[in-house]
């Protein structure tokens, strides 16, 4: 009889944990690029839309033990979907450039002038935490440590030894993560929860995979947004854009982040054909924003 009591308390306690899991925001891709080219971006797991306004991103630098700078986030994130903050720095010099406008396009809010969370550079611990009740709900790096130059994926992973893993690389959390760290890590392995992706990379930067996601009342993964471009290259006269999810707007960047073209979508369509778009010859990216978040895909006008 004690045996099955200690057992159904063990299974209780297993499932209170659990519980705990996909109930609140946790971020869930980071990005370290070139110049100033810095975000980050959170997931709502839940099944209800969440108001962004209690929520704030606290930056810790250099290994300090207290927050360095803090952003207070702005709007809502619905269920299962994505909010990106980028760094918002629009002009620049040699030693502190401007945020890519590509970058900048992707994100719902952008960060304020320095010293701010999204001027993070590899050795900087960050903290997702709700205002009211206070708490810290996910932390990424070591608050009170100071990595050399970077958190590494070695043993003492403290940048001594291995690949630097948190400087000049996007990093995405893994779809079976479902909640935040809440407890400091010591020491943070950053492979144990995130894959890496090289410098500048933002493919997929407004689109998140997460077991959390629930169809049917079973877990399932979320499915990445599918879009095709076509034809591409195009000679600009006629260029179609086929989507499963609703697109509610594209715009169109030539190389040095200028917005040449913009389409926004009256009606919930998942093709939208653009004519005569009247652009010169080269490269852009297209920026489809669409119900869940954000793709963007290269387009060649030849």
């Amino acid at each position: 009889m004690k045996k099955t009591l200690l057992s159904l308390s063990l299974i209780a306690v297993a499932l209170a944990g659990k519980a705990q899991n996909c109930s609140e925001l946790f971020i869930s891709e980071y990005c370290e690029g070139s110049g100033n080219n810095k975000a980050i971006e959170f997931y709502n797991p839940t099944a209800n839309t969440i108001n962004l306004s209690n929520y704030r991103l606290v930056r810790y630098s250099n290994g300090s033990a207290t927050g360095s700078d803090s952003t207070d986030l702005t709007g809502t994130i619905a269920s299962y979907s994505t909010f990106v903050i980028a760094n918002g720095q629009t002009t620049g010099n040699a030693s502190s450039p401007a945020c890519s406008p590509a970058l900048q396009a992707l994100a719902q809010q952008l960060d304020h002038a320095y010293p701010a969370p999204t001027y993070v550079n590899g050795d900087d611990a960050m903290v997702l935490a709700r205002i009211s009740p206070y708490q810290r709900i996910d932390i990424f790096g070591e608050i009170g440590v100071q990595p050399t130059p970077a958190w590494s994926d070695q043993p003492p992973y403290d940048g001594s030894a291995g690949k630097w893993w948190t400087k000049d690389h996007s990093l995405q959390r893994k779809h079976t993560v479902e909640q935040g760290v809440t407890s400091n890590p010591s020491p943070f392995v950053v492979t144990l929860q995130w894959d890496s992706l090289p410098k500048d990379n933002w493919s997929n930067l407004g689109i998140h995979t997460c077991d959390c996601n629930v169809a049917t009342g079973v877990k399932a993964l979320t499915k990445s947004v599918s879009l095709k471009v076509f034809p591409n290259p195009s000679n600009g006269n006629e260029v179609a854009f086929v989507s499963d999810k609703s697109i509610k707007e594209i715009n169109i960047m030539n190389a040095v982040g200028q917005i040449v073209y913009t389409h926004v979508v009256l009606n919930s369509e998942s093709t939208v054909v653009l004519r005569n778009l009247g652009i010169s010859k080269g490269l852009y990216y297209a920026i489809v924003k669409n119900e869940v978040g954000t793709k963007t895909e290269k387009l060649i006008i030849q």
